[in-house]
C-alpha cells in the first residue's frame, strides 16, 4: 500500500505547479503549491507538509535558502529539488545539505511520483526505527532499574553521574546482579546512545578466537580466515563496547587492549595498518580485580585504565527489600506473556522469596518466577511452584528441593561427569569456568571428593 504524503509544490513557473498537482493529486497526495520562496515558508508553517518540493532558482529566494529557512521551521521536512541540466552541480550541492533528491528539467511527473514514494517509504522505516530506540531506551532507562534498596539507589546515582561522562567503568558483582543492565543503562543515557552498543564475552572464546573477535583480521591471517573481518572495536566505534568478564582475559589480549586504551589505534590480525577508533570501554567482571593483579594474573596498569570509575552492585541477599518488588515485576511480565491469570504469591510463597538467599540473584529470581508461573495451577503461585524443580515419580516418598539444592547437586553430578574437569563442566553447564568455581566455593564444593560413583 502507498504512503500517502502531504505535498507542497514551489516554482515560479505555473505550468510546473499545474502539472505536478495533477499528476500527484492522482495518485492520492494532497498537494499544495507556492509561487516563490515567502509564499512557501508560510505554508510550511501554517500546513506542516511532508514534502517540498521547489524549483532550484526562483526570483528573490533561490530553492537551497528556501530549503534552509524551511528546514528551521520543520527539521523533518523532505526536500526534492527542481534543477535545469546547466545546474545539476548546484542541485547535487543541494543534496549535500540535505535534500532528498533532485528533477532534472524538463522532467516527467512520473520520477516525481516515485521520488515521493520512495521518499515516504524512507521517512516510514525512519520513525519506525526511531520508536524502536525509543522503546529501547525506556527499557533501559534508569528508572527500570528496579530497586527501593538504599544500597542501589547509590548505586542509580552513580550511574546517572557516569553516563554522561567518557570514562572508562568497571562494573563488578556477583553472577547474576545485572551487570550488562547497567552497561546498556549507562550507554543509553550517554552522547553515544545512537551509536552501537557492542557486548563481548571474554570467557567464551579461546584466547587467538577472541583477539580476531576484538579486532578483526586479514585475509589469510590464519587458517580459515577467507576474508578480512571487521572486530568488535571496529563495530563499536563512536560507541560502546562491553567487555564482559573481563578478568578471564589472558596476557596477550591485555597487551593489545591497553594499547587500544591508551593509544586509541589497534591493528587487526596479520595486518600492519594502524585502525583509529573513538569507542568507549565498560567492561564487568565477577571476580576480585585487585586479589588477580595481586597474583600477576592481570595487568596492575590495564586495571587502573579499566577502573576509572567502578560501579560495584550488591548481591539480592543484601537488598532483601527487593526480593518481593522484583518478583511482583517478573509476575506481572511473565503472565502477560504466558497469557494465564495469575495474581499473586501465596504466603508460603513469598516466605519461600524472602528466605531463600538467591547466588544467583537477579537472574536466578526471574527464572524461577518464570518457571513457576508456567507451571502454577491456582491462581496463586504457591511455595511448591517456586521450589519443586522436578515433578516428584509416582509414588516418591522424596521431599521437594529448593532451587539452590536442585543447582548443587546438578553442579555435583557434572563435575562427577567430567571427573572434576571444570572447563569440560562449565562447558556442559552453559556457563564461563569463572561463574562455575564462584557456585563452587558459594556452596562449599570439593571436588577432589567427588567421584564418578556420585
Amino acid at each position: 500500500m502507498k504512503k500517502q504524503a502531504k505535498v507542497l509544490v514551489a516554482d515560479d513557473e505555473a505550468i510546473i505547479r499545474q502539472s505536478l498537482r495533477d499528476w500527484l493529486g492522482d495518485a492520492g497526495h494532497q498537494v499544495l503549491t507556492a509561487e516563490n520562496g515567502p509564499q512557501a515558508l508560510e505554508i510550511i508553517q501554517k500546513e506542516k507538509p511532508a514534502v517540498l518540493i521547489t524549483d532550484l532558482v526562483m526570483p528573490g529566494m533561490d530553492g537551497i535558502e528556501l530549503m534552509k529557512k524551511a528546514r528551521k521551521i520543520d527539521p523533518g521536512l523532505e526536500v526534492i529539488i527542481i534543477t535545469a541540466y546547466g545546474s545539476i552541480p548546484t542541485a547535487i550541492n543541494a543534496i549535500r545539505e540535505g535534500a532528498y533528491d533532485y528533477i532534472e528539467k524538463p522532467f516527467c511527473p512520473e520520477r516525481a511520483e516515485l521520488l515521493i514514494e520512495k521518499l515516504m517509504e524512507h521517512r516510514w522505516l525512519r520513525e519506525e526505527n526511531i520508536a524502536l530506540q525509543q522503546k529501547l531506551e525506556e527499557r533501559y532507562r534508569f528508572e527500570n532499574i528496579i530497586s527501593k534498596s538504599p544500597r542501589m539507589q547509590q548505586v542509580i546515582e552513580v550511574i546517572k553521574v557516569v553516563a554522561k561522562s567518557n570514562a572508562t567503568v568497571l562494573i563488578t558483582g556477583e553472577t547474576g546482579t545485572g551487570k550488562e543492565l547497567v552497561a546498556r543503562a549507562i550507554h543509553s543515557q550517554s552522547y553515544r546512545r545512537d551509536e552501537p552498543f557492542v557486548a563481548v564475552s571474554c570467557a567464551a572464546l579461546p584466547e587467538s578466537l577472541l583477539e580476531s573477535e576484538l579486532f578483526g583480521h586479514e585475509k589469510g591471517a590464519f587458517t580459515g580466515a577467507y576474508a578480512r573481518k571487521k572486530g568488535k572495536f571496529e563495530v563499536a566505534n563512536r560507541g560502546t563496547l562491553l567487555l564482559d568478564e573481563i578478568g578471564e582475559m589472558s596476557a596477550n589480549i591485555q597487551v593489545h587492549l591497553l594499547r587500544v586504551l591508551e593509544e586509541k589505534e589497534f591493528n587487526r590480525v596479520g595486518g600492519n595498518e594502524p585502525i583509529k577508533v573513538d569507542v568507549r570501554v565498560i567492561s564487568a567482571t565477577n571476580r576480585d580485580m585487585k586479589q588477580a593483579v595481586a597474583q600477576g594474573k592481570f595487568r596492575e596498569d590495564l586495571y587502573y585504565r579499566l577502573n576509572v570509575v567502578n560501579i560495584e552492585l550488591p548481591p539480592l541477599r543484601e537488598r532483601t527489600e527487593d526480593i518481593l518488588l522484583l518478583a511482583e515485576h517478573f509476575l506481572k511480565n511473565f503472565t502477560l506473556e504466558n497469557r494465564k491469570d495469575i495474581t499473586g504469591f501465596a504466603p508460603e510463597a513469598t516466605d519461600f522469596l524472602l528466605k531463600h538467599d538467591w547466588p544467583g540473584n537477579v537472574r536466578e529470581l526471574e527464572n524461577a518466577v518464570e518457571r513457576a508461573v508456567i507451571l502454577a495451577r491456582n491462581p496463586v503461585i504457591e511455595a511448591g511452584d517456586l521450589s519443586q524443580q522436578e515433578p516428584a515419580p509416582a509414588g516418591s516418598t522424596s521431599p521437594a528441593k529448593n532451587l539452590k539444592q536442585v543447582e548443587e547437586k546438578h553442579i555435583l553430578d557434572i563435575l562427577a561427569q567430567t571427573g572434576g574437569n571444570y572447563t569440560e563442566a562449565a562447558r556442559i553447564l552453559g556457563i564461563s569456568r569463572m561463574t562455575l568455581y564462584n557456585k563452587a566455593k558459594a556452596y562449599r564444593l570439593n571436588v577432589k571428593k567427588i567421584d564418578k560413583s556420585r
